[in-house]
């Protein structure tokens, strides 16, 4: 491991989350692999995320976070740009001009949401379901040969700590990203007494918001944790959870029947 990250967590399983400035000035950018070479360029555009300018803020949070994810996969400049992204989240400067002048005051770049959107993409990228389907494919070990992954998994209760005051924040946008990251960082075991908590938050994001990614999230969530989603599914719940049953069935058949030609029909 050779990350600033990576090395914090090998320090201390549970730490407090450093000072944006001193992962910026203190992680070793240029040895960073990222899917594209190194993170070279990373610390000019993490800098960028805390520009007065929502537009320059938004165009910071594109060359920075899309330079570290590539195919699902997590890489040596993930970690210590987590921990980044997760330092800066309460900074002022990440709402600062986020609002027009016109009377609906709607949010033009909102920097908190794309921020905590990307921590959730993340982690779910380095969730148990992804360890499971790894050891499966590589006969145990998995983690062994994804260290940068061990890293992000071993530092999500600092992660989770940065995120969780915004489940309650004013804006429900930047509530319900919050509520959609912390999920799969409570994994966790540190961190498993906090489900009960964001089961209520989950049951508020099903009854207020209409995205479909973020309704499935929260719907596996409390499912996952024993507790009874029938009356809080509408029909539109209904039917993506139906239409993703039976992509899966189908998925599983081409598994078993991969041979290129059809013997019979599949099961849907």
């Amino acid at each position: 491991m050779t990350n600033r990250g990576s090395r914090i967590a090998e320090i201390n399983p549970h730490p407090e989350l450093p000072h944006f400035q001193e992962l910026l000035d203190g992680t070793d950018w240029a040895s960073l692999a990222t899917p594209y070479g190194t993170g070279e360029s990373l610390p000019a555009a993490l800098t960028r995320l805390l520009d007065l300018d929502p537009a320059v803020r938004a165009a910071a949070a594109n060359d920075a976070l899309n330079e570290v994810t590539h195919q699902n996969s997590i890489y040596e400049a993930t970690v210590p740009v987590a921990l980044y992204v997760a330092a800066i989240l309460n900074h002022p400067a990440t709402a600062a001009g986020e609002h027009a002048h016109e009377a609906d005051l709607q949010p033009r770049h909102p920097t908190r949401e794309r921020l905590l959107d990307w921590l959730g993409y993340t982690a779910y990228d380095a969730d148990d379901e992804t360890v499971a389907i790894g050891e499966r494919h590589f006969d145990d070990g998995f983690l062994d040969r994804c260290p940068d992954m061990r890293a992000f998994r071993d530092l999500r209760p600092v992660i989770y700590f940065a995120v969780q005051p915004f489940l309650t924040n004013d804006d429900a946008k930047v509530r319900d990203a919050a509520l959609v990251a912390a999920i799969p960082l409570a994994e966790h075991h540190a961190l498993t007494e906090h489900q009960n908590e964001l089961a209520d938050h989950a049951r508020r994001l099903l009854s207020t918001s209409t995205d479909r990614y973020k309704r499935d999230r929260a719907l596996d969530a409390l499912n996952a944790w024993g507790h009874d989603t029938n009356t809080l599914e509408n029909a539109n719940d209904t039917a993506a959870r139906e239409l993703r049953t039976r992509m899966e069935d189908h998925d599983l058949w081409w598994a078993g029947n991969g041979t290129g030609g059809c013997a019979e029909d599949p099961p849907f």
